[in-house]
């Protein structure tokens, strides 16, 4: 189903990991070696010379992609919902992009502590915000001084930074999706304290035990969290189309049988009326 070529994930760096000195012991089992040779990540720490890097096994990257993949394209046959989480520079904008692209809720700015455990909170806030901007498209706010108008125009901003991209979110999400879990942690807590499942990036200083489809790669590089986020979506993608599909047949099945019943319903007043004229 998926076409994965381990000559693009060498191309966008997915193999790089951090530093040696860096390395959480978890992650040993997806280190392919250890680089002497090679800065980390091309970038050097204030001119220190650094020690060398962990090379992240893609064989190992690529089955957990596909896992990730065919459990996400069964989420998204299902029709639930999925959340994407990143808020690091390198990712934000592409979390925007593929969220928005098969339209999913997405967190690229400050993670709201609560929004997941405190949800019914979270949900007030949404409200209001929504009632904000109903009032002001209704034009309501011209009839208030315009000192009030910049305090609710404030509020509005705030909210909007922090909660416009999840505003359509009724319910928990069913999934979420994480650029870089060790930055991520209070997301990556409050759903695994809920049991909310995490598909996540996981780089060589991460611990993939909160997380129930860790991807081994470089969480810092924006080609390979491009990459990485270009097969999760496509996988979402295809299971909603999927969805629609079985969708249009059920109504098409249900257009069917009308018919049939309508069909049956003719033929049986046909005979009635063929029973009445011959009796007459």
């Amino acid at each position: 189903m998926y076409k994965f070529k381990v000559s693009n994930f060498l191309k966008d760096g997915v193999h790089f990991g951090h530093s040696i000195s860096k390395l959480n012991p978890k992650m040993t089992p997806y280190i392919l070696m250890k680089n002497k040779g090679i800065q980390n990540k091309g970038i050097q720490n204030k001119g220190i010379q650094n020690k060398g890097i962990h090379i992240i096994d893609l064989y190992k990257t690529i089955k957990k992609l596909c896992l990730s993949c065919n459990y996400l394209n069964q989420i998204a046959t299902s029709g639930k919902v999925v959340l994407f989480v990143g808020t690091k520079r390198q990712a934000k904008n592409l979390i925007a992009y593929y969220a928005q692209k098969i339209n999913m809720p997405y967190i690229n700015e400050r993670w709201m502590g609560g929004l997941l455990t405190n949800f019914s909170t979270i949900q007030k806030s949404i409200s209001k915000m929504n009632v904000i901007e109903t009032n002001k498209s209704l034009g309501l706010y011209n009839l208030i001084s315009k000192k009030e108008r910049l305090l609710i125009s404030r509020v509005h901003r705030k909210l909007k930074k922090n909660l416009g991209t999840v505003s359509q979110l009724q319910v928990l999400p069913d999934c979420i999706i994480i650029v870089d879990i060790n930055k991520e942690k209070p997301a990556v807590n409050e759903a695994f304290k809920l049991g909310i499942p995490i598909v996540g990036i996981a780089d060589t200083n991460s611990n993939p035990d909160q997380i129930n489809f860790p991807i081994p790669g470089n969480d810092d590089n924006s080609k390979s969290i491009n990459l990485i986020l270009y097969y999760i979506s496509n996988a979402i993608e295809v299971g909603i189309r999927s969805r629609k599909t079985y969708e249009v047949g059920i109504r098409s099945r249900k257009t069917y049988e009308v018919g049939i019943r309508s069909r049956k319903t003719y033929e049986v007043g046909r005979r009635m009326i063929t029973y009445y004229d011959y009796v007459l």
